[in-house]
């Protein structure tokens, strides 16, 4: 007689055979006894799939320079910006680093995005909420790159500090 010692079939069949054994001393029914529905609470339900980043993008924009550039190019603050973005929330003129800040951001986007032609600047639109947090808020071009990646949420962090403005832009689904 052979052994089948060398065999990891013959080892693996083995090895399912004691435990099925075991599970007999262990279980008072034979598995296939046991009812499909069994007296108790309710099962909690599973819960929602965890959030999916899509893309991350981060740009740093030199304020100084920002600022000469609209000096330069007087409409380039229209092109660029809405007329919700260009004010505080008091209606007061947004100051020069705070755009610097807005345009960073929507140069993060479009990297988040995977830098696609044919954006519009004004698609992107930075808002801030009445705590103070700033959030996107897409249209157009942007809206449908965004879906087409299947981008549901936007998570945006501006600063700026000594001559730099930057922003951090976490597209997710």
């Amino acid at each position: 007689m052979q052994s089948d010692r060398g065999d990891p079939a013959a080892r693996h069949d083995g090895l399912l055979t004691q435990i099925g054994r075991w599970l007999g001393w262990i279980l008072p029914l034979p598995l296939d006894s046991v009812p499909d529905s069994v007296p108790g609470p309710a099962p909690a339900p599973a819960p929602a799939p965890a959030p999916r980043i899509v893309g991350v993008g981060i740009d740093v924009a030199a304020i100084t320079r920002f600022g000469r550039a609209l000096e330069r190019h007087p409409g380039l603050a229209d092109r660029l910006f809405t007329p919700e973005e260009r004010v505080l929330p008091s209606g007061e003129p947004r100051g020069t680093a705070s755009l610097a800040a807005r345009f960073a951001a929507k140069e993060a986007l479009a990297k988040a995005l995977g830098a696609p032609g044919g954006l519009r600047w004004r698609d992107a639109e930075i808002r801030t909420d009445t705590g103070g947090r700033p959030f996107l808020r897409v249209r157009g071009t942007v809206a449908a790159t965004a879906a087409r990646h299947g981008i549901t949420s936007w998570h945006l962090s501006l600063t700026h500090d000594a001559d730099l403005a930057s922003a951090v832009v976490v597209a997710s689904a």
